[in-house]
């Protein structure tokens, strides 16, 4: 048997394009089967978790996919913005947009600071985000949290997922390879676990919104899948 690629091999092949994701819609039996309890920092029922595979030959598909979808990364300036960054990069993308520098830079600011408004300044709209509070003052104070975020280099999280994926309507999935989560050794293929938030907003009682795809490193840094 070939021995399993690294998480870093993994992700520089997805980066240098030799490698793409291949996105089980409904997970193979010998994944769902050997799934651990998650025991992870993100709040259990908040988002979906489907799983994923990492094809090295794009003509190499499995004839038990059932539906395949396949990304590529876009790299993102790891400043300490690049959830903020990751996010508006993907939502211009979408509609068409390409941001200069200095236009991601600011959007990812006003991002970062739309979350400072809800949570810090805002009482009364702070309590519609119980999940993000609940995630925040796992590890901190409230308090302590709102001195944080003022900050450029404030790196943004699972409680900024859950704030922006509702405050702009906004479907988010994030991918995290499975052995940054939880160190699952599955033989013959190398898993990805998938949190998304704000699915509601693809539904048929909102205006249908594409989904921003964002790749987790495990190393706190996200870039933009498209």
């Amino acid at each position: 048997m070939a021995d399993k690629l690294s998480n870093e091999d993994i992700l520089e092949q997805l980066r240098n394009g030799s490698a793409k994701f291949e996105l089980v819609s409904s997970p193979l039996h010998s994944i769902s089967a050997a799934a651990p309890s998650w025991n992870t920092n993100f709040i259990g029922d908040t988002g979906s978790r489907f799983f994923a595979r990492i094809s090295s030959s794009l003509g190499g598909q499995s004839p038990a996919m059932k539906k395949v979808e396949r990304f590529s990364v876009e790299k993102v300036t790891g400043d300490g913005r690049c959830l903020f960054r990751a996010l508006v990069k993907g939502m211009a993308y979408h509609k068409g947009i390409a941001l200069n520098p200095r236009e991601e830079r600011e959007n990812a600011d006003e991002l970062r600071l739309a979350v400072k408004e809800v949570i810090c300044d805002n009482k009364g709209e702070r309590n519609l985000y119980e999940e993000a509070l609940i995630a925040i003052t796992v590890d901190e104070s409230l308090k302590r949290y709102c001195q944080r975020i003022v900050r450029h280099d404030f790196w943004g999280g699972e409680s900024e997922l859950l704030v922006l994926s509702k405050l702009c309507k906004q479907p988010i999935i994030v991918y995290i390879p499975e052995h940054e989560v939880c160190l699952l050794q599955l033989s013959g293929f190398n898993d990805i676990t998938i949190f998304g938030y704000g699915s509601e907003f693809k539904s048929k009682n909102w205006k249908p919104r594409k989904v921003v795809r964002l790749l987790y490193s495990g190393k706190n840094h996200y870039d933009l899948l498209v």
